[in-house]
């Protein structure tokens, strides 16, 4: 099976430095000619499928990538993690050091703990192995649930603190497993 796994293309909220949870906003500029650019480095790769999460960052993402090649399947475990409170402030006001700490599982301000993303991130990854075994499925995502897709993808340790650099608007990772 190969997954490759992306992340949405910016927002003006990316741009702007503001944390933006499940806000649903557009693609900026930017994000568009990101997109594009991504699109023209994947369009000789076959898919068999594409997840996307439902919010219009992603649907807009996935649809220039892959929309008019294979079935986009919207998938709600795929969504951002919720930032209650924290939504739209600065980015400066976010300790992902705090909310990053498997051990310490922090969830408040209203944001949704980091277990609760693992547990919907690995629920989807176990059905999608399950289903598309033998196939090539693209994934469009946000950072949080990339970030813990991307570390049960490369199996690596689920504790402490799970910050393994940015995850930058646009970033595509293949893994064949």
């Amino acid at each position: 099976m190969k997954i490759t796994l992306i992340r949405h293309a910016q927002t003006e909220d990316n741009f702007l430095r503001k944390i933006q949870g499940r806000s649903n906003g557009l693609l900026n500029d930017t994000g568009r000619r990101q997109v594009l650019m991504l699109k023209m480095k994947i369009s000789d790769n076959k898919y068999d499928c594409c997840y996307v999460s439902p919010l219009i960052r992603c649907m807009e993402t996935a649809i220039v990538l892959v929309g008019d090649r294979v079935e986009l399947i919207k998938d709600d475990r795929l969504i951002e993690r919720e930032m209650g409170e924290l939504e739209g402030r600065p980015v400066d006001e976010y300790n992902a050091f705090r909310y990053w700490d498997y051990d310490m599982n922090k969830k408040d301000f209203g944001v949704e703990s980091v277990h609760d993303v693992f547990k919907r991130c690995r629920s989807f990854l176990n059905e999608i192995k399950k289903k598309h075994s033998n196939e090539s499925v693209i994934i469009v995502t946000h950072s949080a649930p990339y970030r813990a897709l991307r570390h049960l993808l490369l199996k690596h340790k689920i504790s402490g603190k799970l910050l393994d650099g940015m995850i930058d608007n646009c970033q595509m990772e293949e893994f064949e497993i």
